[in-house]
């Protein structure tokens, strides 16, 4: 008897990544196809369709999962907003995919997804209560409480990167200012040194002083945002994903030695911090386990 599987797909601003994955987690084939420019709903949806119809040439497929940047509606079908997409605005989309492809399909903001898949297969595995950081264009979040994702009563709770860190800070596109996501993310970086994390991280390992002096300070920073986080949710661990976790290595140490001096001992018993496991496939993992979830209630 063949084993089903289902497919799960990451929408990124530049690629889309897409997987055949079992229900141990397995991924029995993936494929990556450029995001069409410019991204709009209708371009994004066709070529999704078409690669989805691709990857399940046998037919295996018995529903889609979907990671998409920006919140969707608390039932998994509608896209309410990318901000770095073009006219994405309470899109349809799982309706749309199901049309096209005949699978059922949920759709969950993709650092939800991303942090799903940490809980499923990687660094969260083993916890019940965590916070999942995915720093690169921006800062996404995801919470998990008890084993479970947490969206809060509109399905969009968990927009981490969005709290405020410095009220008059750099304008975002959510419309905060001196959101986390404006000090934090490698468009920060870049825009704050002329640099981005991967550069500064090889600066690093070649024992450059002011690169490291740089992370050091970044550390400190990320720090106090993330003291914010600890005091609400008070999580086992704090997962940090995305660009600039290969340079995790530079700025924990500062990190860990803020977050002591921020946050009460009461609010951070047994806290530890880690680098996320599952690299640039998080999100498609998590969105496959999305689709498992909602094939085993169904």
């Amino acid at each position: 008897m063949t084993k089903p599987e289902v497919i799960g797909v990451d929408v990124g601003g530049t690629a889309i990544k897409l997987g055949r994955v079992q229900q141990d987690g397995t991924c029995v084939e993936s494929l990556s196809i450029p995001t069409p420019q410019p991204a709009t709903p209708e371009a994004v949806i066709e070529a999704i369709a078409t690669a989805v119809i691709q990857l399940n040439s046998e037919q295996k497929a018995i529903a889609i999962g979907l990671g998409i940047p920006g919140p969707a509606d608390a039932e998994g079908k509608i896209a309410l907003l990318a901000i770095n997409l073009i006219d994405w605005y309470n899109v349809p989309i799982a309706d749309e995919l199901e049309k096209k492809t005949g699978l059922p399909t949920i759709i969950a903001n993709d650092a939800n997804c991303a942090g799903l898949g940490e809980a499923w297969l990687g660094a969260g595995r083993d916890y019940q209560n965590f916070i999942l950081l995915t720093i690169g264009t921006g800062v996404g979040g995801a919470v998990i409480l008890n084993g479970q994702l947490f969206t809060g009563r509109l399905g969009s709770a968990g927009e981490l990167g969005l709290i405020t860190l410095n009220p008059e800070g750099p304008p975002c596109n959510s419309g905060n200012r001196g959101s986390l996501e404006q000090y934090a993310s490698a468009t920060a970086i870049q825009r704050q040194t002329g640099q981005n994390p991967a550069q500064l991280g090889k600066l690093a390992e070649q024992n450059d002083q002011s690169a490291l002096q740089f992370w050091h300070n970044y550390g400190k920073q990320l720090a106090a945002g993330i003291a914010s986080l600890v005091y609400i949710l008070t999580p086992e661990i704090v997962i940090i994903g995305g660009g600039v976790s290969p340079s995790a290595k530079y700025f924990l140490p500062a990190l860990k030695e803020e977050i002591n001096k921020r946050v009460m001992a009461t609010s951070r018993v047994g806290l530890q911090f880690m680098v996320a496991q599952l690299g640039n496939n998080a999100g498609m993992i998590g969105a496959a386990k999305l689709a498992w979830k909602m094939w085993e209630k169904n």
